[in-house]
């Protein structure tokens, strides 16, 4: 039987003030912000392929991941729905969001594509962490060819 992450209730690690800008760099780019798990299930719920990336506060969600979101979705192919939980902030989010990446261990930032809400493709903070944009935009493309 799989297991699932312990929810974290405790207070978010980062404030609000300090995040609102990373939020607001997938969020102008059509991305979803999911708060609750509530708001992850019905996302994951949708028909068809959806996109949801994992944000942090860290240097590599800045300089790696979130350009690699963008740029992803200039590529003919593309999920569906685009949606965002923030690591260390919605916390019960993301333990959802989480929950559904399994096997995988939780990372962030990370990003997970999915298909009538199963789980196809996963990219990890390691295959995140230095590494250039457009190499982890290829990655999603070529997920995106195949499965959207």
């Amino acid at each position: 039987m799989p297991y699932l992450w312990v929810l974290n209730k405790k207070k978010p690690m980062y404030p609000e003030e300090l995040v609102r800008p990373m939020r607001a760099d997938l969020a102008n780019a059509g991305f979803e912000e999911l708060y609750t798990s509530e708001a992850v299930e019905k996302a994951l719920n949708k028909p068809g392929t959806t996109l949801v990336v994992v944000n942090s506060v860290c240097g590599c969600a800045a300089a790696n991941a979130r350009p690699a979101a963008k740029l992803s979705l200039q590529n003919s192919k593309k999920p569906d729905h685009l949606a965002t939980v923030f690591a260390g902030v919605d916390m019960e989010a993301v333990q959802t969001a989480r929950n559904h990446m399994i096997p995988f261990p939780p990372s962030s930032p990370s990003m997970a594509l999915f298909k009538d809400g199963e789980l196809v493709h996963m990219i990890e903070r390691h295959h995140i962490e230095g590494r250039p944009a457009e190499l982890i935009a290829e990655n999603l493309m070529e997920a995106y060819n195949e499965f959207c």
